[in-house]
């Protein structure tokens, strides 16, 4: 069952204010926030985005974009000058676009497999092909290399990040931008818009004609582009990549980063991925090695408990939370009540 998800579309000058105050980030904050929290936040929203676009407009929770983003990081490794697999040092970006071609392409032939299932069944089809692609790599050594693909060359553009975080991190940023804008023009389109019918009533689609497994499987596919994407920004904020970068604990990183965010808006994915990165970077800090209580896995008890508060509270995410504190500001004395009814609707914006 779906969720009753408000109709707002996108705020545009709070759009467009918090695009300036990312690009002004790097005169603000240092270069190790910039890089190890900011950069990171951003991929992790792209990887997340692709999930939260599957999720939202057609009720399909997908678990395979951590795979999907592997493929794409192990082709792009394997096909520039590397230390490991087996790089045929292509030029980077020419490696770049045969990376997003290749994942594309995996995730066309894992859509026409999934888009036949639902629900549940889905769900696990979509786990069962990221842990695919985990064993494919581990075992495959040739392209995964015994301790990873290492020291990646990287494309002009984004320099050296190790000694200046900002091309990468403004890379980064465009990338988020224009994947953001790419997903909510499409779910505007009248592929969108039966996209988005398919989830409601996938019955009353199919007898007005459309057929709805080829609309799932092409927006699966879109999906793995948008993953591949995330792939891609990974390995150059990483210059390296390995199968432990893509085990099932990533697989589920990238669902909680979309929980935790809003599953359903795609706002939520880079909101999602900046608290994840935030507590990832300052657990340590923030949670004292009292008595070895918590230990070293302080972080996975953190967001672990930040994950149950948000499923019990909020199921729309921090996204969610926002939405219901700035109704309850305009319409003070009405949140028991709820907003009126004609403001409520089941599509997503």
């Amino acid at each position: 069952m779906n969720p009753v998800v408000s109709q707002r579309g996108i705020s545009w000058p709070a759009f467009g204010v918090v695009v300036v105050l990312a690009a002004l980030a790097p005169l603000v904050f240092t270069d190790f926030f910039v890089s190890v929290i900011l950069t990171k936040a951003l991929w992790l929203g792209v990887a997340a985005a692709s999930l939260i676009f599957l999720s939202a407009y057609g009720g399909m929770v997908s678990l395979a974009q951590m795979g999907l983003l592997g493929v794409a990081g192990m082709t792009f490794a394997n096909l520039v000058a590397a230390d490991g697999g087996n790089p045929a040092e292509w030029s980077p970006w020419l490696a770049a676009i045969a990376a997003l071609v290749v994942a594309t392409a995996v995730g066309l032939g894992f859509g026409l497999i999934a888009a036949r299932s639902e629900g549940i069944y889905f769900l696990m089809i979509t786990l069962a092909f990221s842990v695919l692609v985990f064993y494919f790599f581990s075992q495959v050594t040739q392209l995964s290399g015994f301790g990873g693909v290492n020291n990646l060359d990287l494309p002009g553009l984004v320099g050296n990040p190790g000694r200046d975080p900002q091309p990468l991190y403004y890379t980064t940023l465009v990338a988020s931008v224009l994947v953001f804008l790419a997903l909510k023009y499409v779910s505007r389109t009248p592929f969108g818009l039966a996209f988005q019918g398919q989830r409601d009533e996938p019955a009353r689609m199919r007898a007005l004609g459309f057929h709805v497994t080829r609309h799932r499987m092409l927006a699966f596919t879109l999906a793995a582009l948008v993953a591949g994407i995330a792939g891609l920004l990974s390995v150059w904020y990483n210059r390296r990549i390995s199968p432990g970068s893509i085990n099932l604990e990533w697989t589920i990183n990238i669902l909680i980063i979309a929980v935790v965010g809003g599953l359903y808006r795609l706002e939520g994915a880079w909101v999602g991925a900046l608290v994840y990165a935030l507590i990832d970077n300052y657990s340590r800090k923030w949670v004292p090695d009292v008595g070895e209580v918590l230990g070293p896995a302080r972080f996975n008890t953190i967001i672990g408990i930040v994950f149950l508060v948000i499923v019990l509270i909020s199921p729309g995410g921090l996204v969610g939370l926002w939405e219901q504190a700035r109704d309850r500001i305009r319409r003070p004395g009405r949140g028991a009540e709820g907003p009126p009814p004609q403001q409520l609707s089941t599509e997503v914006p």
